[in-house]
């Protein structure tokens, strides 16, 4: 890279304009992302939780897995993914691991998403306070092979749930 300017200064993301010497020399312009965490959670029954929240980019009320965005500096991966489980869907797991860590979309942003898988859920002790778009957030445990037939219909459109239930189901089947 030669040069990398600041292009917009935004509320939650930044776009970035770098100069490469690759061939001739390129410029590229793309989403400066903070990175993200995602909860793939299951209960004893083999049931993802997922939750749906207006989503403004796409106008929906999509379903997705509880994510949000690595925005405290140095954060943990893991811790960060506990506290939007806890303040999404008012629960909390005894056992994590890395499920799985991907790229959202390598042409247009640097956003890479770690997605956890957590088992033994239970609800916390108290309810968070939500705002904004999470104010009315719809939470729903869904038996796993109705969130793989919601993907192969195209009913699914949240890239995190779709990986993660993927990857999910192929770690099962062997």
């Amino acid at each position: 890279m030669t040069d990398s300017a600041l292009v917009y200064e935004g509320a939650v993301w930044n776009v970035r304009r770098d100069t490469v010497a690759y061939g001739d020399g390129m410029v590229r312009e793309y989403i400066d992302h903070t990175g993200a965490v995602a909860v793939y959670a299951e209960d004893d029954e083999g049931r993802v939780l997922v939750i749906q929240q207006y989503r403004h980019p796409v106008h929906l009320r999509d379903w997705e897995l509880p994510a949000g965005l690595l925005d405290k500096p140095g954060e943990d991966h893991l811790v960060a993914a506990q506290r939007e489980l806890a303040e999404e869907a008012d629960v909390q797991a005894e056992t994590w691991e890395p499920l799985v860590h991907y790229n959202t979309s390598s042409g247009g942003s640097n956003e890479f998403i770690e997605i956890f898988r957590a088992r033994g859920v239970t609800a916390t002790s108290s309810a968070f306070e939500r705002e904004a778009e999470e104010a009315d957030i719809v939470v729903r445990w869904v038996p796993r092979a109705e969130v793989l037939e919601g993907i192969f219909a195209g009913r699914i459109h949240n890239s995190a749930l779709i990986v993660a239930a993927l990857a999910v189901d192929a770690l099962e089947r062997g």
